[in-house]
């Protein structure tokens, strides 16, 4: 039976399963190897921080165009900052300084959503740049132009899941180029 005040309702959220699987293929993701063994991302605590906010802005990016996207980005991001918050308690960093660490996270997240952004809708050579800034730390733009192509890739390839299949996290990012495939 329909009741009619169920427009009053605020939608519901993907399932917790849902958000936490979506969140692991993000991670997943970001830890594959060849990124740091033939893409030139550093092996740091930065360097895996800075290729997970690049998927979930990938991610992110797909769902602002999704019917009902936007409850799971926001999942998805309450989950980054959840994720993030015990790692930093995982390292022994004191609650005082907890709240200090998470701005500069979310400083950081939102400075590279707003440079991606706009590099994506420049050209291939703007977000290797903003890649090269933000991943590489100023250098290796060779390796810079091979992950601002695979982030081009992986945007298309995320562009053309259906909405349905995406918002159930029935959905794999692509494969990274290796060193010899992304000239």
């Amino acid at each position: 039976m329909l009741w009619p005040f169920n427009h009053f309702r605020k939608p519901r959220l993907a399932p917790a399963g849902t958000i936490e699987a979506i969140y692991g293929m993000i991670v997943t993701q970001a830890r594959e190897p060849i990124f740091y063994r033939d893409l030139g991302v550093p092996d740091t605590v930065n360097g895996r921080f800075d290729l997970l906010l690049l998927h979930l802005w990938l991610l992110l990016r797909r769902l602002r165009t999704a019917q009902g996207g936007t409850e799971l980005s926001q999942a998805l991001f309450d989950r980054f900052c959840e994720d993030m918050d015990d790692n930093l308690r995982e390292m022994g960093v004191g609650d005082q300084t907890v709240p200090k660490r998470m701005r500069a996270f979310g400083e950081a997240f939102y400075g590279r959503v707003q440079a991606y952004d706009q590099a994506i809708e420049a050209d291939a050579e703007a977000l290797a740049q903003a890649i090269c800034k933000n991943i590489l730390n100023g250098t290796g733009m060779d390796h810079a132009r091979r992950l601002a192509a695979y982030a081009k890739a992986a945007n298309a390839q995320l562009g053309q899941i259906a909405d349905p299949t995406l918002l159930l996290g029935s959905f794999k990012f692509p494969a990274p180029f290796r060193e010899d495939e992304a000239s």
